[in-house]
């Protein structure tokens, strides 16, 4: 008994690379699409932020709470401080899934090397 190959037409294949493709695409603009949302800023009352003496506007830190404060320091020029140059916000990792503001501070601030 032979067995039969079954041929494919260019046809086919073309459908076929074109499913492939469209794919691909779908799946690589979910992902974009995810990763660009903006993250929102991390707000002051939030637990972690408390905890941490997070102040959006460095200025505002009460220097009798936090006497690890010093005029200058803000989260821009934090070691943890993940955002772009001149960026108004950037991601903080003791914060996940917030950013914070770059004119911002917490104590856990940490002279950016």
């Amino acid at each position: 008994m032979k067995t039969q190959t079954k041929i494919q037409t260019p046809s086919q294949n073309t459908d076929r690379r074109i499913f492939i493709l469209q794919a691909l695409v779908g799946c690589t603009a979910i992902g974009v699409a995810a990763l660009s949302q903006a993250q929102t800023l991390v707000a002051e009352k939030d637990a972690q932020a408390a905890a941490l003496g997070y102040k959006a506007d460095a200025t505002k830190v009460d220097k009798a709470k936090q006497p690890k404060y010093a005029a200058g320091q803000a989260c821009s020029n934090c070691a943890l401080f993940q955002g772009a140059t001149g960026a108004a916000g950037g991601a903080c990792p003791l914060f996940a899934g917030k950013q914070v503001a770059a004119k911002g501070w917490c104590s856990a601030w940490a002279k950016k090397a």
